[in-house]
């Protein structure tokens, strides 16, 4: 698959999983209108099942939220840091580097200072408040 297509995909999708959204919100905002003068609709909405997907839907959209504004600093910060920040994650990790006993030190050392950094800039003086 090309490029321009991979991403004309990823667009649809997010337009498509945006408008799901938007209509989840709808319903849920109409149902928390109405639940309060309807006692059997007020217990049907506090179900362990009703409330164990909303808390699943909940746990995803901030998993989302956190990875989205990590990207936008990745593919928008035009500093030095941020096109180090982009090479680190390029480089693939050799999976078995750290868990390798025959590994060096260093190379452990080397594994664990970059990814101090990763975190040291994905945490920088840009750092959206909560």
């Amino acid at each position: 698959m090309a490029k321009s297509e991979y991403l004309d995909d990823v667009h649809i999708r997010i337009l498509r999983v945006t408008e799901d959204l938007r209509a989840i919100q709808r319903e849920l905002n109409c149902a928390a209108m109405e639940a309060p003068g309807d006692p059997e609709l007020m217990e049907a909405l506090s179900q362990l099942p009703e409330m164990d997907a909303l808390q699943v839907l909940k746990s995803a959209l901030d998993q989302m939220r956190h990875f989205l504004w990590f990207y936008m600093q990745v593919m928008t910060n035009e500093s030095e840091s941020g096109e180090r920040l982009r090479q680190s994650l390029r480089q693939k990790p050799a999976e078995d580097a750290v868990s390798n006993p025959r590994a060096s030190m260093l190379e452990k050392f080397k594994y664990a200072a970059d990814t101090a950094m990763l975190r040291y800039l994905s945490d920088g003086k840009n750092r959206k408040p909560n």
